[in-house]
């Protein structure tokens, strides 16, 4: 799936001609492969059997995800997903084309690495000029070249104009990303011409490891064009299970949701494909990260020589495919098998280990790492993720313990305890992957149900649950803090349950995600400088409860809304530690800025705030994390009047002296299930259109949390959703992906908050 065939059919090409391909099943070719390898086993075998799967994905070079995963289906496609084309040439072709922008330390100049790949049916040896030409850059250069028959590869090395100002390429959120236009001619004996054109982008990558003051272990963070950048991002599945579903607009809308959020990184991961060209295309102009893993996944893989001559093809093809995008910042080999393999997820008895331990160096480090370093020396490679980074390569490839909150990055799991208690979750370097489920919205689910499944026990939701307990563990996580619904309409409850465990998981990797980025500054009991956040997953591969923020066709969770918060450039994180109130200040933002908080208390029985109060102005530092405010709580709350944990909640924000305010950010006082005098709000939406934007303006009886609107299946998003309404009225906007009406929205319109599933 993953390499691309060429077959030279001269000798059988005829008038007339037919081109059959004989496929065989995916799913018993595995199992073939899999019986054949005697010698030892390979694990695992096959999937959980809540995952309703197929086996011996590791022994087939597919979409490891295509077998079925924790969120996805089991759909073992077959046949050709990408283009079929016969190529006539009778001098030379062109194979591939590629290369790479590479900064200079000691001229202080860009230069690029342009590498040609021709074959030469010609008998003769074949010469001519290549022309390269940047004119934004003021840069055309021409070269001689003499090509022998056979296959043969051109190198060429490009000086960019000193005089010329090259523009960097940044990160969303970090400055532009400008590229260049470049075409390349090859004018060869024989009238012969090639041209290719292509977008070339400047920027350079580093993956800092180093020691830490106070702290032992390494680093771990990137420092893209020489400043060191927080990633805030998520984890990218397969978009269908059908790829030919897959469409450019399909991408756009869900990249442009990922930088909607102020998402700068996705990681491609590693049990899914090596995206569409378009889609690097569309990180690249959108200036998303992409940390691109290898596909391998959750498996121990084999290493006879058929198999590692085909991954040595499929790597060595992806690399030329991939490497001169610049939102590409880094290879990762793997996802999770070095734990997988030092957490003997597969119970492997010990005098058996030292062969997969030498399967694992044999298949990362002598094959997939090798090709990597000598292929693209312009961004870093990881063997997987989790690891320690450097301190795996210090003990042999492979660490003791990978999930080490001192070097390297994380991926950290918890649904049994609370969420809302920050102290559960590691102060580590790097969280490259954390989350919880929910279930995507009643809207969605409709279009592939029935009235019969329309409930939480219902065959229907227990089939589409691949991750085993996790209904359970969902509403186990609703319980700590709010009421269960109770409604005598079976239906009502379902939809009442949807809603509570979107906002379950909201709140959740709110909580989660803010504790990483209030920690990117400090070390504290030796842990800390938390330099990336990366939750699971940003999307859905089929209409089921999953990590995902984003639902299956698109539609945005509460998460997602959330994350657009939570992900801001510049935000106030609120937490409690021994009955004090805390708030850091946290800024993305590359410089310094004079700001104000503001601290509000409102109570649950009344619009009007409690009481208010200004910090004196401070300079909140660039790039930095630090605390900003800390009041005991009773003292607070006796400041504030007639005030309890229960009937009171805080709400803060930053403003600075040019006009950037931070989101409103909330801290509750006591669980939801708790309060004293929330009263049933009634709200209601006056809808009218502004252009191509649809106005709502809404008007509530009561202070209402999470207040969630919807307009079903209507495709778009709202400016903002599942908010804590705290004033009488408020305007929130709509952005439609299609185009609709307002009489449209006005029959799908409906409107949740908390108290309704009372």
């Amino acid at each position: 799936m993953f390499k691309r065939y060429s077959f030279d059919i001269t000798t059988v090409v005829r008038n007339v001609n037919s081109l059959e391909l004989r496929f065989q099943s995916p799913v018993l070719y595995a199992a073939q492969r899999s019986k054949a390898h005697t010698s030892y086993w390979v694990p695992p075998d096959c999937p959980p059997p809540v995952q309703k799967g197929q086996c011996h994905v590791n022994f087939i070079r597919k979409e490891q995800s295509s077998f079925s995963w924790d969120w996805g289906p089991s759909f073992p496609t077959q046949g050709i997903w990408k283009d079929v084309r016969i190529e006539a040439y009778n001098i030379c072709h062109l194979n591939f084309f590629t290369f790479s922008p590479i900064y200079d330390n000691h001229t202080q100049g860009w230069n690029l690495e342009i590498e040609s790949s021709f074959d030469v049916v010609s008998p003769k040896p074949i010469s001519g000029q290549v022309i390269v030409a940047i004119p934004k850059l003021q840069t055309q250069q021409m070269y001689s070249i003499e090509l022998q028959p056979g296959e043969r590869i051109v190198e060429l090395f490009v000086k960019i104009n000193k005089n010329a100002t090259v523009e960097t390429w940044w990160p969303h959120g970090h400055g532009n990303q400008t590229g260049y236009n470049m075409t390349v001619l090859f004018k060869l004996d024989g009238g012969l011409s090639i041209e290719k054109s292509a977008k070339v982008y400047f920027r350079t990558v580093e993956l800092i490891e180093e020691s830490i003051e106070g702290s032992q272990g390494l680093s771990f963070y990137f420092k893209i064009n020489g400043l060191p950048i927080f990633l805030k991002g998520s984890n990218w599945i397969p978009a269908d299970s059908f790829q030919d579903r897959v469409t450019s607009d399909l991408l756009r809308l869900l990249l442009q949701s990922a930088v909607d959020a102020n998402m700068n990184t996705l990681r491609v991961w590693g049990g899914g494909i090596y995206e569409q060209d378009e889609f690097y295309r569309l990180c690249d102009e959108l200036g998303i990260m992409v940390w691109q893993d290898f596909m391998f996944a959750c498996a121990l893989y084999p290493t006879d020589q058929g198999f590692l001559d085909s991954v040595r093809t499929e790597v060595a093809h992806q690399i030329r495919r991939l490497k001169s995008h610049p939102s590409i910042i880094i290879w990762g080999g793997n996802n999770e098998n070095e734990a997988a393999l030092m957490m003997n997820w597969f119970n492997i008895h010990t005098s058996e280990l030292h062969t997969y331990i030498n399967d694992y160096v044999v298949l990362y480090v002598k094959n997939i790492r090798q090709i990597v370093l000598a292929r693209d020396k312009t961004r870093p490679f990881i063997i997987s993720s989790p690891t320690n980074g450097a301190e795996s390569i210090e003990e042999g490839w492979l660490s003791a313990n990978p999930y080490d909150k001192n070097f390297g990055d994380v991926h950290f799991y918890d649904y049994s305890n609370d969420c809302w208690n920050w102290k559960i979750f590691p102060k580590a370097r790097f969280v490259s992957e954390y989350g919880y489920q929910s279930w995507p919205s009643f809207s969605t689910l409709e279009k592939v149900s029935s009235e019969k499944d329309w409930s939480y026990n219902s065959e229907f939701s227990l089939h589409r649950q691949h991750h085993a307990g996790g209904n359970n563990e969902m509403l186990l996580q609703i319980g700590f803090h709010f009421k269960l619904p109770k409604n005598t309409d079976p239906l009502q409850t379902f939809k009442d349950t949807i809603y509570l465990t979107q906002v379950m998981q909201a709140q959740c990797v709110k909580v989660e995600t803010e504790f990483y980025r209030r920690s990117r500054s400090e070390i504290v009991d030796g842990k800390g400088h938390t330099m990336g956040a990366l939750y699971w997953q940003l999307n859905d591969i089929w209409q089921a409860p999953s990590w995902a923020s984003l639902e299956y066709g698109g539609k945005w969770k509460m998460l997602h809304y959330f994350a657009r918060h939570f992900f801001a450039p510049l935000l106030p994180v609120g937490f409690e530690d021994q009955d004090a109130f805390f708030i850091y200040g946290v800024s993305d933002l590359h410089s310094d800025c004079k700001a104000t908080l503001t601290v509000r208390v409102h109570t649950w029985n009344s619009l009007e705030p409690l009481c208010s109060s200004e910090t004196e102005r401070f300079v909140m530092e660039a790039g930095k994390a630090i605390l900003l405010y800390k009041e005991q709580v009773p003292a607070l709350l006796g400041r504030c009047g007639n005030c309890t944990r229960q009937s009171c909640v805080v709400s803060f924000y930053l403003s600075t002296d040019n006009q950037l305010v931070s989101p409103t950010n909330h801290h509750f006082l006591s669980s939801l299930n708790e309060t004293v005098g929330l009263q049933k709000a009634h709200i209601t939406a006056n809808i009218s259109q502004q252009g191509d934007t649809f106005v709502f303006d809404l008007e509530t009886s009561a202070v209402a949390p999470f207040v969630w609107l919807d307009v079903g299946s209507i495709p778009g998003r709202f400016s903002d959703n599942g908010f804590l309404m705290t004033e009488k009225t408020g305007t929130i906007l709509f952005y439609p992906w299609k185009p609709t009406s307002k009489s449209e929205l006005e029959q799908s319109f409906h409107v949740t908050s908390l108290t309704d599933t009372y």
